[in-house]
């Protein structure tokens, strides 16, 4: 082989790098602002103890997500009939953009000390930046809401949060 059959994947590596650069300027110029809005608005359309976050975290990676940092105040009445009922901070709807630009979607489930938990967190997708829309923030939200409730309340068969031990 000689030195000039490389000219095609040289080229093809240049335009790999242009890619995770469009990718990284398009998160940066539309999709951040676009999750932060539209995960604001939820918040605030519906006050259930729930705030947004931005993150930045190591290698420029970063990160926006809705995460539950307190107990709905609607719902303190029902809780003064346990007293030693304990809200379970956490959980939260993650949009991260990775080293290569696209946008991965994940929830996340309350860390609880004593319990032995199956999986933490949940894949929702992998996304390009420019897929990223209100709808699809959105829908997001939806799937994370009933993964949560599947959490706070499990099913006998699934049990989400919890290790089934067979006696």
């Amino acid at each position: 082989m000689k030195i000039e059959h490389l000219e095609e994947r040289v080229n093809d590596y240049k335009e790999s790098i242009k890619t995770v650069v469009d990718k990284k300027t398009l998160w940066q110029s539309k999709s951040k602002k676009l999750i932060i809005r539209t995960l604001n608005k939820v918040a605030k359309s519906y006050n259930i103890g729930w705030r947004v976050q931005e993150l930045n975290w190591i290698y420029n990676n970063e990160a926006i997500n809705i995460t539950f940092d307190s107990f709905p105040k609607d719902l303190i009445d029902c809780t003064n009939k346990i007293p030693t009922y304990q809200f379970i901070q956490g959980g939260a709807l993650v949009f991260s953009q990775s080293y290569s630009g696209d946008v991965y979607v994940l929830a996340l489930f309350p860390y609880v000390e004593q319990l032995q938990v199956e999986n933490s967190s949940l894949d929702l997708g992998v996304y390009n930046p420019e897929e990223i829309t209100e709808k699809l923030v959105i829908e997001k939200v939806d799937e994370f809401l009933k993964e949560m409730i599947k959490w706070e309340v499990p099913s006998y068969r699934t049990k989400l949060g919890f290790q089934n031990k067979e006696i």
